[in-house]
């Protein structure tokens, strides 16, 4: 039942977000039509492509025909290109996915490791030294973390390409650090403050009295519970990364969706607009309900006595 209850909520949340962004992308300055022939058609030429496009159609029936189709599985077509927007979708998302895959495996390792230290010597001198560079890191906007670390490593020490120049690995080195900033220091510091909650518990307190060993301690008491802020938080990692991966994208000129995102809005490409917004959130709201079913594995039962 909880599942089914969120994806309930979660088909609303789609719902208004599509409504949402078909309303923003009608108030952009002109459409398709007026983008295409810009100062180079008289009115009747753009009114003729604007009634073949479909864009001479009132709002409210262009917004149900397309919604129509997301429901048979259909994202409509490109008003500029002519293809299908679940092929624009699918030739773009590749490098997306593997520039947020890329991060993630990275991610996850690191900051368990940090926050597992963090927290393991709370107060100590590993654990100052890396709550100052998490927290300072984290201050840092991820614009202005990519120019930084593009002026040093590409333009000063040219070790590493700036944009998007061939399929070489060392393309993803500098977006993936970009990424990895904000990420790395967020969940390292969920992982903490999860190890310092639940080794201060009364049933670890207990273990220890009976003599557990700090290994096991570790591995069978302490991380289990202290994971499920940290899954929490992976979660917003994972919306976070979807954001920054965009970001990231633009700034070092990687074709993925935020190319065909950008491209889309500049041409007043609603449907192309409209199915990757709508892939990005059900994207979102996947992560976010794997988390939660996870969280609810890791919570402990209580036993109730019969």
């Amino acid at each position: 039942m909880y599942v089914v209850r969120r994806l309930a909520l979660g088909f609303v949340q789609l719902a208004v977000l599509a409504v949402l962004v078909f309303a923003l992308t009608g108030l952009l300055p002109g459409d398709a039509a007026d983008v295409r022939f810009a100062e180079h058609a008289s009115a009747a030429e753009v009114s003729a492509l604007r009634a073949r496009l479909g864009l001479d159609a009132p709002p409210v029936e262009r917004f149900a025909a397309w919604l129509g189709g997301v429901v048979r599985g259909d994202l409509g077509t490109s008003l500029v290109s002519g293809r299908p927007v679940t092929s624009v979708i699918g030739t773009s998302v590749g490098m997306t996915a593997l520039l947020t895959l890329s991060t993630l495996l990275v991610v996850i390792p690191l900051a368990v490791t940090l926050g597992g230290v963090a927290g393991a010597r709370a107060g100590g001198r590993w654990d100052r030294l890396i709550t100052v560079v998490t927290v300072g890191l984290s201050a840092i906007p991820d614009f202005v973390l990519a120019v930084v670390l593009i002026a040093v490593f590409s333009l000063w020490l040219d070790w590493l390409p700036a944009t998007w120049m061939s399929a070489s690995p060392a393309v993803l080195v500098l977006p993936v650090l970009v990424l990895l900033g904000r990420s790395v220091c967020l969940l390292s510091r969920q992982v903490r403050a999860g190890m310092v909650a639940t080794a201060s518990a009364d049933y670890v307190v207990q273990a220890r009295r009976f003599g557990v060993r700090p290994v096991p301690l570790l591995l069978r008491h302490i991380l289990p519970n202290a994971a499920v802020p940290a899954v929490q938080e992976l979660a917003r990692t994972g919306d976070a990364l979807l954001g920054g991966v965009l970001v990231v994208e633009a700034l070092f000129a990687i074709p993925g969706l935020a190319t065909e995102l950008v491209a889309a809005v500049r041409s007043r490409d609603v449907p192309v607009v409209q199915g990757i917004t709508l892939f990005l959130a059900v994207a979102a709201l996947l992560i976010n309900l794997v988390a939660d079913l996870v969280c609810d594995r890791l919570v402990p039962r209580r036993q109730v006595a019969r």
